[in-house]
């Protein structure tokens, strides 16, 4: 008698969450209907315990009909719903959006929007050196949205990673500027907006010598005292910067250990004062005069470092892929793509990621995981008996 298998892409796009027993995670596969493609997720939770999913969908990147779109996995729920528009410019790509929560209990949703391509467009790379930075208001936990207000109108700028709060209650948003060259990117540098007055003003702060490095992600380490942790343009390795006076000034970024394959990034405090991140351990290049866009985007793995972004002992895999790893063939993975973490108030872990294999293609859906940091770690793991088990990540 033929034998009968439960077939893993029942749960395409349902947005249920599942437990994957052989990694001890839980999942779910985020709902991308109607649309052909995603990329770039962000999550928030929200003081009442739902989580907030956000993207950009439409069919290419680039193209005019790309708006961003959220998802909400409400408390109690075990089911993310299916994407809502937040944004719709015909004349712009809308991409990149982060979610910040102010102290006023507000949603500020951040994204760029660039020059959308047309055939007659000379867009020669691509269009990101038209982009400004872009932010719509919502007052009632993301159920309806203000109108849109134009915040960084230098050509180019460019976001990734969520505004963040310090210690001194000034806001700090890591931002890139690209250039219209022939550099593929190569040229962008990073600057970061501050503000001293919760949004109402900003003035800008270059990284000195930040030329190829991108996506700054900020952490305050200790009150005054910054780091920040970038994409590299070339291919090569995640790159470290380090302010010591609440980011007026900025040291040159230099190599980490870790492997980059010019993909964004994503870096978090975890409570336990340790850095985590999630990327793809892969790189490619190490001529920093050259840029390289490789194919590339898989695994995706976490990491934690205890020594403000120096070494990284603890690394997990997240995210097999098909498991191909040699010189010739790794290119056959899919790509898993533009991770995201956030951790909660009870200190779960919550991943996202741009998700596509072979056979769906690629940027099918947005992939959410859920772990800890004893999962990273290695230490005995559990979601624990506490956990409702149809809400297995949620108290």
């Amino acid at each position: 008698m033929e034998r009968e298998y439960i077939n893993i892409d029942i749960i395409e796009e349902s947005g249920k969450l599942y437990k994957n027993a052989l990694m001890d995670t839980v999942e779910s596969r985020i709902p991308n209907t109607p649309y052909k493609s995603c990329h770039a997720a962000d999550l928030l939770e929200l003081p009442n315990g739902d989580l907030l999913c956000c993207w950009f969908a439409g069919t290419d990147e680039g193209n005019a009909d790309v708006s961003i779109v959220l998802s909400r996995l409400n408390a109690g729920s075990s089911v993310w719903t299916d994407p809502v528009k937040v944004s719709d410019d015909p004349t712009r790509s809308e991409q990149n959006p982060s979610l910040f929560l102010t102290p006023e209990g507000y949603i500020w949703i951040m994204y760029t929007a660039q020059t959308a391509r047309t055939p007659e467009t000379e867009t020669g790379f691509n269009l990101q050196y038209t982009a400004e930075i872009r932010r719509k208001i919502s007052k009632d936990n993301g159920y309806t949205w203000g109108q849109t207000e134009v915040m960084f109108n230098r050509p180019g700028s460019f976001c990734r990673q969520k505004i963040q709060i310090l210690s001194n209650g000034r806001y700090i948003f890591g931002n890139w500027i690209c250039f219209s060259d022939d550099s593929r990117n190569g040229s962008d540098i990073t600057v970061m907006q501050i503000s001293d007055d919760k949004g109402k003003s900003w003035r800008e702060v270059s990284v000195p010598k930040s030329q190829g490095r991108v996506h700054a992600n900020v952490i305050e380490t200790e009150p005054g005292k910054l780091t920040a942790l970038f994409r590299s343009r070339f291919a090569d390795f995640i790159y470290l910067s380090k302010s010591e006076d609440n980011g007026e000034n900025w040291s040159e970024p230099i190599r980490t250990e870790l492997p980059n394959n010019n993909s964004s990034i994503s870096a978090i405090k975890l409570k336990s004062g340790a850095i985590g991140l999630v990327y793809n351990p892969v790189s490619f290049n190490e001529d920093t005069t050259r840029t390289v866009w490789p194919d590339q985007r898989c695994p995706v793995t976490l990491a934690i470092s205890e020594d403000g972004g120096m070494t990284w002992p603890y690394r997990r895999i997240v995210e097999l892929g098909e498991g191909f790893c040699g010189k010739w063939n790794d290119i056959n993975n899919g790509r898993y793509e533009y991770p995201v973490m956030m951790q909660d108030n009870i200190g779960k872990i919550h991943v996202a990621y741009s998700w596509g294999n072979l056979k769906f293609g690629k940027r099918k859906c947005i992939k959410y995981v859920c772990v800890d940091e004893k999962w990273i770690r290695g230490d005995e793991f559990s979601f624990g008996a506490e956990n409702d088990p149809s809400m297995p990540c949620r108290r």
